[in-house]
């Protein structure tokens, strides 16, 4: 069987508070964006994993998010040895979900291809184990994402007839250096009442709150935001906790200039 992973974008990320359990209490807005790994597997006489595509540090198989998919699954139900193969497009580590998505349609294509039997709500279930953003990937809709990432709720938000750019420099940030960073704020409006406003308003109103402390450590990732508004981009922010810049267009931007310096992608409508 073989799977398409994509990726994600966050339309603005609020952190509220910080928890009992040492996660923080997040809000954001969660939309798919059709920039695509390659996951394959097929039976084999051992578990085997390669990987291919874009700057990847190859891990032992039992670390790659995909494996630790098979791993949950096999916990509740019988799967042959696999031979997997992932091709990766969409950078790691950058605040897209890349390994998050890798992960959740590994669960969901197991379920499928050997009849496993497991509920949406089951999958969520196992995504979780894996990781706070897996379960978005398994229903893979636009959603209010609240809690550490894991309650999910649908939004009618549909930004499909935009042009989007996404600008993903060579700046590792881990989350949790990202988290010490942040002073959590629980005195603003939802973003899901923001998201409603028209698609010009946001860029005075969709805040990242990670976008501020890291900015000031790495100037360059907002110098690359900034070049995004001169191209005319009608929204521009960071996704999740870096490094990752996206744009909103409405025409299709130049990406030249950028594209010499950064890795540079644009999904077209």
């Amino acid at each position: 069987m073989i799977v398409f992973p994509n990726c994600k974008i966050n339309l603005g990320l609020h952190v509220l508070r910080k928890r009992t359990d040492g996660y923080h209490d997040i809000e954001t807005v969660m939309y798919p964006v059709e920039l695509n790994d390659a996951l394959e597997f097929i039976p084999n006489e051992k578990d085997s994993l390669t990987v291919t595509g874009i700057t990847f540090e190859q891990k032992n198989i039992t670390d790659n998010l995909v494996y630790k998919a098979l791993a949950v699954i096999r916990r509740y139900r019988e799967v042959p040895p696999l031979k997997i193969h992932l091709h990766k497009a969409i950078p790691s580590g950058f605040g897209l979900g890349g390994g998050s998505s890798n992960a959740s349609f590994m669960l969901t294509a197991l379920n499928k291809e050997f009849n496993l039997g497991f509920s949406v709500e089951e999958l969520k279930q196992f995504a979780l184990e894996i990781g706070s953003d897996c379960p978005f990937f398994i229903s893979n809709t636009p959603s209010l994402s609240q809690g550490r990432g894991e309650v999910l709720t649908a939004l009618n938000v549909n930004i499909s007839n935009y042009y989007i750019m996404i600008v993903s420099p060579q700046i590792h940030i881990s989350t949790a250096e990202a988290y010490s960073l942040i002073k959590p704020n629980n005195s603003r409006d939802s973003l899901s009442q923001i998201i409603e406003k028209p698609i010009t308003e946001w860029s005075k109103l969709l805040v990242n709150d990670f976008e501020e402390p890291i900015f000031k450590k790495h100037p360059i990732l907002k110098d690359i935001k900034s070049q995004l508004y001169e191209k005319g981009a009608l929204y521009s922010s960071m996704s999740g906790s870096g490094s990752a810049i996206y744009g909103i267009f409405e025409t299709k931007p130049n990406i030249s200039d950028l594209s010499d310096k950064y890795r540079v992608n644009v999904i077209e409508p």
